[in-house]
């Protein structure tokens, strides 16, 4: 009796290690192991872009506030676009630098007070393209996190079909309807879906919180551009 025990135990172990992780990653057929290769570098891609995203528009936001409270202080804003310079580190104080940079160019060359309207638009312009370019740059990859979120899943599902394929192809052959002739085939299949699913959820989870994030941030720089160029309207309207 001790003897049986012992090879059933046996048994059992064999069996969990057969139907391991790793166990069925290496007998999955070409088709599903590139399937899960594929779905595995896309999750940790996905994790990558999740994490930067995160940390950076975190930073951004920070930043924002921490310029806003300069730019609201009261302060020349000539002094404050010295001490900024040419290479600022944030979205806000980019706009605020170009458009600076446009009205010290117009005033440098004595057009501020000839072609205020002109001068007007053009700053306005240059506000509305760097506050483009900075919201492209924090969107850059968002793509890939959104195509990852909604095919992952029929990526890993086509897996799943080929897996079961290859069972049924295994019980033709074998002529024999035991469930442990098709079990690793069909764990093997399944296991190609659940890394979809893996791969798709935190995906589309972090597309719609990092696009909700990046809306509510190009609302708030929106708004700045449009206080920025009310203050300047007011300063052309008293050159004039």
């Amino acid at each position: 009796m001790e003897e049986t025990a012992v090879n059933l135990a046996a048994v059992a172990d064999t069996e969990v290690y057969e139907l391991s992780i790793m166990h069925l990653f290496w007998q999955a057929d070409i088709v599903v192991k590139t399937v899960m290769i594929m779905l595995i570098v896309a999750s940790v891609w996905c994790w990558a872009i999740i994490i930067d995203k995160t940390m950076r528009i975190s930073k951004v936001s920070r930043k924002a506030s921490k310029f806003e409270e300069a730019f609201w202080s009261g302060g020349s804003l000539d002094d404050l676009y010295d001490r900024i310079g040419t290479h600022p580190s944030d979205p806000m104080s980019s706009i605020f630098v170009a458009a600076m940079k446009e009205w010290r160019h117009a005033s440098n060359r004595a057009l501020a007070s000839n072609g205020g309207v002109n001068l007007y638009e053009r700053i306005d312009r240059v506000m509305q393209v760097t506050l483009s370019r900075e919201i492209g740059r924090l969107e850059r990859h968002l793509t890939f996190l959104a195509t990852v979120g909604s095919s992952a899943t029929f990526v890993g599902l086509f897996g799943t079909v080929w897996g079961i394929m290859n069972s049924f192809t295994a019980i033709a052959a074998s002529k024999q309807t035991s469930l442990a002739v098709v079990a690793p085939g069909i764990a093997e299949a399944l296991f190609a879906t659940a890394l979809g699913l893996v791969a798709a959820i935190p995906a589309t989870v972090a597309y719609n919180k990092i696009s909700s994030d990046l809306g509510k941030l190009a609302g708030r720089l929106d708004g700045f551009s449009g206080e920025f160029s009310a203050i300047i309207s007011r300063q052309l309207d008293e050159g004039k």
